[in-house]
């Protein structure tokens, strides 16, 4: 599992979980746009336009969907043929709802900013003024 420089795991497969489930439990199909370049990304060829690839997650078209920390993975028909799909968590840049396209998009580099240091705390200062 990757994590970051403060060693915590990335909160991205956790997000996308949550989406998943907040996008299905109203009722909505979930979908997530996947950058196909990424060299570990599973999907027919079909599929993917302009280096990119909107990949339905929803149980009705999918089969055996897993969203673990690292990767997705499920099988799913393209022109009728079944094929076996892996995204690396790292590889998707959403997920939406198809029907409103209420979702989230992440960060592609999955860091974050270090946390301040005393002299960078030193040079912040307050816009607030003391009152009396």
């Amino acid at each position: 599992m990757s994590s970051s420089a403060d060693g915590m795991n990335s909160n991205q497969p956790y997000l996308l979980r949550a989406l998943y489930d907040w996008i299905t439990d109203n009722g909505m199909t979930p979908h997530v746009l996947v950058d196909a370049s990424h060299e570990e990304v599973d999907v027919p060829e079909q599929a993917v336009q302009k280096g990119k690839v909107v990949l339905n997650i929803a149980a009705s078209a999918t089969e055996h969907l897993k969203l673990d920390n690292e990767t997705i993975h499920f099988k799913a028909r393209f022109s009728g043929q079944p094929h076996l799909i892996s995204i690396p968590m790292g590889a998707v840049i959403a997920i939406y709802a198809r029907e409103n396209g209420q979702g989230m998009m992440f960060a592609q580099d999955d860091s974050t900013p270090p946390p301040l240091g005393e002299s960078d705390k030193s040079q912040i200062r307050s816009h607030l003024k003391v009152v009396k």
